[in-house]
């Protein structure tokens, strides 16, 4: 950590999402509102534009990027060596790749800070049945994701799957056109949770997998039972494998293994790759393998199993 690292600020999202107004708010009300020499990197021009005499006033400097191959670590260098700001936004464009921030290639000067994706509510669902490959690179890095101009009657529960499946840390908010928080409340899974034993179906596995995440309060102590692809490393401690399964985060170019950490005296029986239908007990504790507190499966009993006519599943 340098002493004098500057931190930048940003802010995804698809063109006319939001992200402007979300930006001005931010750099013209409350902690950001002091003064100090702030740049403000804008990769595309949306129809919302900046009240640049205001911006003036609190020494808030703009730049616009107009080719996504322009916008690299030298770019910030030439930036900073030029205008000495104390703060960095960026109004990324949602259809560049970002992934170079995040690669070891931006001045060494220079730390992420926050990550916010902007997202409109009412034309999500056009993106997710149109563009999923473009969804990866705009959740991937996000910390936090906006959902705006939302309705009560959006399937909103599907939206926090499409983030949450590529980027399970993320926090999703839903806001209405005014700015007011939306609350889709809890979401009621398709299988019974009062049951003895949970059955997870395929289809539902993606979704038990994000629920038991976010919250883990209601399948503390609770049993489930699945199909299971067997994942073990060297790195694991003697009796801990995780079942789990390949998962479609948003594309087929996107897929990856998903599942929780699994304590089990009969780990030891099972082959890396093998098939097995798993009985466990859900319970919420730390695990250094997480590194935090986090679902951890306590094996009872296991099946051994053919493996599926299709091995992924999916969040949605």
């Amino acid at each position: 950590m340098f002493s004098n690292t500057i931190p930048l600020y940003l802010i995804n999202g698809f063109l006319e999402g939001g992200k402007t107004s979300f930006i001005q708010d931010v750099l013209t009300n409350g902690d950001f509102a002091d003064g100090q020499k702030t740049l403000l990197i804008l990769c595309e021009e949306g129809e919302v534009e900046y009240d640049q005499s205001e911006l003036t006033n609190l020494n808030i400097l703009s730049l616009t990027v107009d080719e996504e191959k322009d916008f690299n670590g030298e770019y910030l260098r030439n930036c900073i060596r030029k205008y000495r700001p104390k703060r960095i936004f960026v109004e990324m464009n949602g259809m560049w790749d970002c992934k170079w921030m995040f690669d070891s290639a931006l001045p060494r000067e220079v730390e992420i800070a926050q990550v916010i994706t902007i997202v409109d509510g009412s034309t999500f669902q056009v993106y997710v049945n149109n563009m999923k490959g473009i969804l990866s690179n705009l959740f991937t890095y996000t910390e936090m994701v906006i959902f705006n101009r939302c309705t009560e009657d959006m399937p909103l529960h599907s939206f926090r799957r499409a983030v949450r499946g590529v980027n399970p840390r993320a926090m999703v908010y839903f806001e209405d056109e005014e700015g007011n928080p939306v609350d889709p409340g809890m979401e009621e899974p398709p299988y019974d949770l009062n049951a003895a034993v949970i059955q997870i179906d395929d289809m539902d596995y993606g979704l038990w997998y994000l629920d038991v995440s976010d919250n883990p309060e209601r399948y503390e102590g609770k049993k489930v039972r699945f199909l299971a692809k067997v994942m073990k490393s060297n790195r694991f401690p003697q009796g801990v494998f995780i079942p789990g399964r390949n998962a479609m985060t948003c594309c087929e170019n996107d897929i990856r293994f998903v599942g929780y950490l699994c304590k089990a005296e009969f780990a030891g029986l099972l082959k890396s790759r093998q098939w097995i239908w798993i009985t466990a007990e859900i319970r919420n504790e730390y695990a250094k393998e997480y590194g935090e507190e986090g679902p951890v499966l306590y094996g009872i009993s296991y099946e051994t199993a053919e493996k599926p006519a299709d091995e992924v599943v999916y969040f949605n």
